[in-house]
């Protein structure tokens, strides 16, 4: 398959929408390059650092969402295999466990190609859709490193629901 370029021309550089939108929720940011840009925001069980990425060659906006848990040797197993199974229930994005630098991480992409231009909506759902994965799927990631379950222990453990009242 040929690879054939497209001069693109858009009214604006699409992490400009998530700069605005993180401007707006009065998020702590920076954005020290045009391609780049960081938002910090409070969850209930922690702080997410999210790394926009404007990846210009595949016209797409990528989010790396990360939590301060730093996964020991000894445990990048059974992260692993936690990993595989919230995984299996994500019907957007994914998990990654980073092994240079032993973190957890969120990942996805809107992908803008054909000069499709970013709105409000979109950045919002692909910020929200990383922040909502990592508070529903935190305490697993906990569970397997501070009480010692299994990765199956720990996934059940968070997505038991109760039902009725008591």
């Amino acid at each position: 398959m040929t690879h054939v370029e497209f001069e693109v021309n858009r009214s604006e550089h699409p992490l400009d929408v998530v700069e605005r939108l993180a401007s707006d929720h009065d998020w702590t940011f920076d954005r020290a390059e045009d391609d780049e840009m960081s938002v910090s925001v409070s969850g209930g069980w922690t702080d997410y650092h999210i790394a926009f990425t404007w990846i210009e060659d595949m016209e797409a906006v990528h989010i790396g969402c990360a939590f301060d848990l730093k996964v020991p040797d000894r445990l990048q197993t059974e992260v692993l295999k936690l990993v595989a199974l919230i995984n299996e229930q994500l019907w957007v994005g994914h998990f990654d466990l980073w092994t240079r630098e032993n973190v957890v991480m969120f990942r996805h992409s809107l992908l803008l190609a054909g000069g499709a231009e970013p709105n409000h909506g979109q950045c919002e759902m692909l910020l929200r859709t990383a922040t909502e994965a990592c508070e529903r799927y935190y305490q697993a990631f906990q569970f397997v490193m501070w009480a010692g379950k299994s990765a199956r222990e720990a996934l059940d453990n968070v997505l038991f629901e109760t039902e009725g009242e008591a």
